[in-house]
C-alpha cells in the first residue's frame, strides 16, 4: 500500500521560499511521482514531476526558473523547493505517485493513482 504524507506548507510573503517534503512508503523501483496544486475554484494542475529510479524531472511553465523538484532516496522523501513565490502560487499542494513502472512522467492527473492529503501554501502580497 502506497502512503504519501506532505508537510511544510505555510504562509509567506511574496518573494519568499518554501520547501515542502513528501514522505513516501510502499513504492517500487522505477515510477513517477509529482507535485500538483489546486487553488480555490480552479482545477488541479501539475507543478513538477520526478521519475524515481530514473532521475528525470519536468516542471510546469508556472514554476520554471523558480521551482525545483528533488528526491532524498535515503529518506524516502520528495521535495519541492519553491523560490520567489507569488500570490498566484497560493493553493493546496498535493504529492502524488503512480506506482507502475515508468520511464517517462507527465502531468496527466489520471495516471497518478495515489495522493497525499495536501499541504496549504499561502503567499501574500
Amino acid at each position: 500500500q502506497v502512503q504519501l504524507v506532505e508537510s511544510g506548507g505555510g504562509s509567506v510573503q511574496a518573494g519568499g521560499s518554501l520547501r515542502p517534503p513528501c514522505v513516501y512508503r510502499g513504492t517500487y523501483s522505477r515510477y513517477c511521482m509529482g507535485w500538483f496544486r489546486q487553488a480555490p475554484g480552479k482545477e488541479r494542475e501539475g507543478v513538477a514531476v520526478f521519475n524515481i529510479g530514473g532521475g528525470s524531472t519536468d516542471l510546469a511553465d508556472s514554476g520554471k526558473g523558480r521551482f525545483t523538484i528533488s528526491q532524498d532516496n535515503a529518506k524516502n522523501t520528495l521535495y519541492l523547493q519553491m523560490n520567489s513565490l507569488k500570490p498566484e502560487d497560493t493553493a493546496m499542494y498535493y504529492c502524488a505517485a503512480d506506482n507502475r513502472w515508468a520511464v517517462r512522467c507527465d502531468f496527466s492527473l489520471s495516471r497518478y493513482n495515489h495522493w497525499g492529503q495536501g499541504t496549504q501554501v499561502t503567499v501574500s502580497s
